[in-house]
């Protein structure tokens, strides 16, 4: 009777219609419109006898219907548990299917009822409550694995999977929810990798998703090309990935998923005419899909054509204005073609957007960050003034810290963030500080640029605050103390920035241009090499590589580097291409 009133209250009574049980009810129903012609006279809600009132401690009464409805869910939950008949003799079997059955209605309805206010983390506690329930019962299981998803437990999520997988292994949907976990927040690429060719070696059975088998298998060759250290490595996984994404494209010509990540693929190889040409595919396809116009900017700013592109994005941006990875490219598009003022307004501008979107604040406002930006913007535009949150609780900043120690894990975070900007915010702790922080180190570039240091210090702070021990943090202090005339200090934050995150190409650079500068060119030498294995088409680390070895009088080689600088800069955009995230 609990679970049968949960499923009246849940599915056929409206919310406006509802009153608290320490209420009178209402004379007539709130939905009835009297002014209506052939109005009839409405129910009469009285009750024959007043509801029984109980006093005393920890006694909860709901207000509204989807809080009765789950309440006596979890009664109806706990009576089911409780006469669960688990035995699996023959004798007992048709009980078995009877308890079983009310175990999974009710939570059915727990699930629509914890599902319409997003308590996920409640919604999986209950299923993992279901378990007992769910020998070799796909459904639980499978409902299960899901709620992890949504709550973003996603290791145990795909452990879950495996299990399903187990159940129904001619189910390709399954592996490629798993797919998306391994390649998005987990960045396990070997078991995406296998889960991928699960949907592929399904063959017929799975005939309409073998192309997104294809497409999974692409984005983790691309992305293990993205990790590995050794140039041979990479260009093997980049040719893999491109033959998936072939692959796909011709299983799916018209998914423009298919077709976009095929265009980004060739562009990260700088097949930038091939890439352009399959862009336009997507966009066809689909013209409102943010990466793909972005993916469509970067490849005009490869060709040199910065106006065209900052067009592009600031069209994107009309559609998607909170997306910070496109205002990231306009920033740097805008500093090249309008100045670096203009540059610091989309920085103050990407300021005002993230106090908004996330609405996180904090007593102690300070103010602070808006002036930073103020000092230099000449503008005439009047802008309100903006405070910020103050960062600088050592407890928090150290927390962050510990969080994000690991490169790759700052990497993912902030690929993840920036996914999420055209849809609702991640409110989770660390993708808003991971974009604030982003944000200010733009800022801060903008002021070097323009041979500000003390300002460009003044950003670094504030990225520091969050994320004191972050590669790019100690890389843009870095490039202060080189602005200051300071090579020794400058030395030693490449140093650390390395030491945090060793293949960081740029710090690289800038340390063997140091060690250029001091004259120890052997080391300078190994270490633009270094550079020049984790990425192969720095335009910039071939050019510093080519003035060592000219230095030390290798003049063939040093020819070599330059033309092959000079090739690679002819196609390099505004940003990497790998910006973008690549999710399925």
């Amino acid at each position: 009777m609990s679970r049968q009133l949960a499923e009246i209250l849940l599915r056929g009574m409206c919310e406006q219609s509802y009153w608290s049980p320490l209420e009178d009810p209402p004379t007539v129903s709130p939905l009835d419109d009297p002014t209506r012609q052939g109005h009839v006279l409405s129910k009469n809600y009285s009750l024959s006898r007043r509801p029984r009132v109980y006093s005393g401690e920890n006694l909860f009464c709901p207000q509204e219907n989807t809080e009765e409805a789950l309440l006596l869910l979890l009664i109806s939950e706990s009576m089911a548990n409780r006469d669960a008949v688990l035995s699996r003799i023959p004798e007992h079997n048709n009980d078995r299917i009877i308890s079983l059955q009310s175990a999974s209605v009710v939570y059915d309805l727990l699930t629509i009822a914890l599902g319409r206010r997003g308590q996920y983390e409640m919604l999986s506690e209950c299923l993992e409550r279901a378990m007992k329930f769910a020998f070799e019962e796909f459904h639980l299981w499978y409902q299960l694995a899901l709620s992890l998803m949504a709550a973003g437990k996603s290791a145990r999520a795909v452990k879950v999977l495996k299990e399903c997988i187990r159940l129904k292994p001619d189910e390709p949907t399954i592996p490629l929810l798993a797919v998306k976990l391994c390649v998005g927040p987990l960045h396990w690429l070997d078991e995406g990798e296998s889960f991928a060719k699960m949907v592929i070696d399904m063959g017929e059975k799975a005939a309409e998703f073998r192309a997104k088998g294809y497409l999974a298998v692409g984005l983790v060759y691309s992305l293990k090309a993205t990790d590995a250290s050794l140039r041979s490595t990479q260009e093997e996984y980049q040719r893999k990935a491109l033959g998936a994404f072939q692959r796909a494209q011709s299983l799916s010509p018209t998914d423009h998923l298919a077709a976009f990540y095929l265009a980004l693929q060739l562009a990260v190889s700088r097949q930038i005419p091939e890439a352009l040409g399959y862009v336009r595919q997507a966009l066809q396809l689909q013209g409102d899909d943010v990466h793909s116009l972005h993916l469509l900017a970067l490849l005009l700013s490869a060709q040199k054509h910065y106006h065209d592109a900052l067009n592009i994005i600031e069209m994107a941006l009309s559609e998607y204005p909170e997306n910070f990875n496109l205002l990231y490219t306009k920033v740097k598009l805008e500093s090249m073609c309008r100045g670096p003022e203009e540059a610091l307004l989309t920085c103050k501008h990407m300021l005002q957007i993230w106090k908004s979107f996330y609405n996180l604040t904090n007593p102690s406002d300070s103010g602070r960050g808006s002036s930073l930006l103020d000092r230099a913007i000449t503008d005439r535009r009047q802008l309100n003034a903006m405070t910020l949150p103050d960062f600088s609780d050592p407890e928090t900043g150290s927390v962050h810290a510990t969080s994000i120690a690991a490169s790759r894990v700052e990497q993912a975070l902030s690929e993840v963030a920036s996914s999420l900007q055209s849809s609702a915010p991640k409110q989770g702790p660390l993708h808003p500080w991971m974009t604030l922080a982003q944000i200010w180190l733009h800022a801060a570039e903008v002021y070097i640029s323009m041979s500000k240091p003390a300002e460009a210090a003044a950003c670094t702070q504030e990225a520091s605050n969050l994320f004191p021990t972050s590669h790019n943090v100690l890389y843009m202090r870095g490039q202060i103390a080189e602005l200051r005339g300071n090579m020794d200090e400058a030395k030693r934050w490449y140093e650390e920035a390395l030491s945090i995150n060793p293949t960081h190409v740029k710090s690289m650079q800038r340390l063997g241009l140091i060690l250029h500068q001091l004259q120890r060119y052997s080391l300078s030498e190994k270490v633009l090499r270094d550079a020049v294995q984790v990425n192969s088409t720095a335009h910039d680390v071939w050019n510093s590589l080519g003035e060592v070895l000219q230095a030390q009088g290798n003049t063939a080689a040093a020819t070599e580097c330059f033309i092959t600088a000079l090739e690679l800069e002819a196609s390099s955009p505004i940003l990497p291409f790998t910006i973008i995230p690549r999710a399925l």
